[in-house]
This record gives C-alpha cells, sequence and structure tokens, in this order.
C-alpha cells in the first residue's frame, strides 16, 4: 500500500496527527503495538457493564479554546469537575490542600482565604528557588503537610524521595487557600459521552487511514520505505537502542492496575481515593462507576501500584534522566521528516490537553514550513 505518513502509536498525539494528515488528503498508517486503538485512554464495558478505563482515570481539562473545539468535533462531552479525596491518620480530607484539609487534620478553624494564607506563612519554610520537589513542596506547604500528603506518596509513585525529582514535578500540584475542592480549576472539565475509545474510532474514521493493531514497528519497519514523514510517539530510547553510542535507559513508570470486583453498589464514596500514606503500598483506588453517575447492582475497584517494570507511563524527571535525554534528543534533531511527538518521545509529561496541543501546534508547524517551502 502506498502510504504518506507513517505514524507509530494510536493514542493522543499519533491519532491527532492520523486525523490532520488524512484530512489534508493524505494516506495515513498506524502502527500500533497494543490490540487497541486510543493509548492509554483506552476504555470499555466490564462484567457489570460499568465503563472502566484500563490504564486509569481520564480526566479532560483545558483552558485552550483551540483544544476544546477540536476534541468536540469526535464526541459530545457532558461536564465533570473531578474530585479527590485522601485517607491521612484515619481521617478523610480533599486534595489539592485547601483550608478544609487543614482544618481536619490539625483541628484548626480557619475560615478565610486570609486564614489560610496565613497559616500557610507560618508553617512554611521559604526558598526563593526551589532546587527539587522536596524545597518546592516545604516552600508552599511547611514539613507537616510535606510528610502527611506528598512525601510518602511520591515515594510511592515515582520510586523516589521528593528530594530526588525536579521541583516541577511538586509544583503541578495545586495548593489552594479557598474551600475550593475540585481538583482541576479549568475552564473546561468535561467526559465524552460513551468513553474516549469513541472519540479514537471518530478521529480514526476516515478512508484514508488505516490502523494495524498488535504489531511492534521495530519488527516490520523494513518493509515500509518511501513515506514522506514518521511520526513516532513511543520511548525515545527504544528508537535509538541499536545505536552502540546511545546505550543509556531513561527511567519510566509503569502501574500494576490490579481489579476487584464487588458485590455492593458502592465501594467508596468518591471516584478516586489517594493512600499518601505508608500503612498500604498502592497509591489510590479508582472506583470507575461514579464517573458519569453510572448505574449498577455491583461495582468494581481498581488499586494503583507505581512500579519500574511494565508499558512506560512516566518519564521520571530528574537531572540524570535529562542528561541522557539531551543525547537522545541530539540524536532525533539530527533525522529528516522523523518527528518525535508525545509525552513519552519528548520525555516530558503531557496532560491530555498538552498532548492534543503539541500534536496540533506539530502538524501547523510543518504545513506552514512546507508552505513556506512552494
Amino acid at each position: 500500500m502506498k502510504v504518506d505518513i507513517l505514524i507509530i502509536g494510536a493514542g493522543i498525539s499519533g491519532a491527532t496527527l492520523a486525523e490532520r494528515y488524512a484530512n489534508a488528503g493524505k494516506k495515513v498508517l498506524i502502527i500500533e503495538k497494543r490490540d487497541h486503538i486510543a493509548g492509554n485512554c483506552y476504555d470499555h464495558y466490564d462484567q457489570n457493564g460499568i465503563l472502566v478505563s484500563k490504564y486509569g482515570a481520564h480526566l479532560f481539562h483545558t483552558n485552550d479554546d483551540e483544544v476544546w473545539e477540536y476534541v468536540n468535533r469526535f464526541a459530545e462531552w457532558y461536564p465533570w469537575e473531578h474530585r479527590v479525596i485522601a485517607r491521612v491518620d484515619g481521617k478523610t480530607v480533599p486534595i489539592p490542600v485547601n483550608i478544609s484539609t487543614v482544618n481536619i487534620l490539625f483541628d484548626e478553624k480557619l475560615e478565610t482565604e486570609d486564614d489560610m494564607k496565613q497559616w500557610l506563612e507560618q508553617n512554611r519554610i521559604s526558598f526563593d528557588q526551589p532546587t527539587n520537589g522536596e524545597e518546592a513542596v516545604l516552600n508552599r506547604v511547611g514539613p507537616v503537610l510535606y510528610d502527611k500528603m506528598f512525601k510518602h506518596y511520591t515515594k510511592k509513585q515515582w520510586d523516589k524521595y521528593p528530594a530526588e525529582l525536579h521541583a516541577s514535578v511538586l509544583e503541578r500540584i495545586p495548593v489552594r487557600s479557598n474551600y475550593d475542592d475540585r481538583y482541576f480549576s479549568d475552564k473546561y472539565q468535561a467526559l465524552p459521552k460513551g468513553g474516549y475509545t469513541k472519540v479514537f474510532e471518530s478521529m480514526l474514521d476516515h478512508p484514508n487511514i488505516t490502523v494495524l493493531l498488535n504489531t511492534d514497528y521495530f519488527d516490520v519497519k523494513d518493509q515500509y520505505e518511501g513515506y514522506e514523514k514518521l511520526f513516532y510517539t513511543g520511548p525515545v530510547d527504544r528508537f535509538f537502542e541499536f545505536e552502540e553510542e546511545l546505550t543509556e535507559k531513561l527511567e519510566y513508570r509503569s502501574i500494576n492496575f490490579v481489579t476487584e470486583h464487588i458485590d455492593a453498589e458502592y465501594y467508596q464514596e468518591n471516584s478516586v481515593v489517594n493512600y499518601p500514606g505508608r500503612e498500604v503500598d498502592f497509591t489510590r483506588i479508582v472506583e470507575h462507576k461514579h464517573f458519569g453517575n453510572q448505574k449498577s447492582d455491583k461495582t468494581s475497584i481498581v488499586k494503583e501500584y507505581t512500579v519500574d517494570e511494565g508499558d512506560p507511563y512516566y518519564p521520571v524527571p530528574n537531572e540524570k534522566n535529562q542528561l541522557i535525554y539531551e543525547k537522545y534528543k541530539a540524536k532525533a534533531d539530527q533525522l529528516t521528516d522523523v518527528y518525535f511527538v508525545g509525552r513519552l518521545a519528548n520525555y516530558k509529561y503531557f496532560n491530555m490537553d498538552q498532548a492534543f496541543k503539541n500534536a496540533l501546534d506539530l502538524y501547523k508547524t510543518l504545513e506552514h514550513a512546507k508552505a513556506g517551502a512552494l
């Protein structure tokens, strides 16, 4: 078959580029290692008739009007403001940290934003330029909340304490000086009716797009040549693993999802309950039934254990890995008509909307460059 655009991976980045190029008249082939499209957003109905995400809860949120308009082309979305609670010292508190969190944990009686700001100021340890995750958290909430809410959760999540990670990892987590218990504060917060897989089915429903599942690109790459562009969305070090001078492996974290089916209407009072302490090995329990207020006589829960082995989900951002990545990036930049896009290929954490934006921007940049060269 004639292939103009070869894309490795059928997640957000790959599907977005495929949709854009297909609608521009290009013949697109997507090669996907897994047995399904949608990447980590893949969802399906389980034995209890509940729509569940195979790779953890995915909550769409954005302030970007262009991204919001784009995703609405492929699905009808319903508003969903995500809320997370945590079990800490036998108490249940909202996350992100807000006035209620402090009042419950420390028997305080804070009432106003000024009260909260004053409490934080009295407890924080000031750092002008936090150099790691520990300093970033201490700078915002101080040592007691750091120990209860952040230190051990981070160790479970990354197998590294906050001091071993870039400050940016922990700075992503909001701290509120009011009672707002929403996990996100973006203008648009929603979930797609019928799930994310249907979104991707709609994106890839084009006569110019062919999807090859259950296929490792590295097993078949010699079969494809003569394409205009190749977009690679997998781990960047995997792409170059046969290069003798690039032998250092980047660190990634994976997740072991352990599902339990419960003979009860509900297991917990919220969709996501975090466990920041050392009393359990898992980071959180997700009960998908809460999303979209689904109805069923039974329920299912998923305990998440973050591990080293398995499908890579998260790059591990610290100085060592950044230096290794720079070597791979230098090699990648030397390639012609080969582009590395997405979280794993760029070794950078993207939220869902950022992944869409990154792919859309790359497409526009390449097409504008092409137009300028004509």
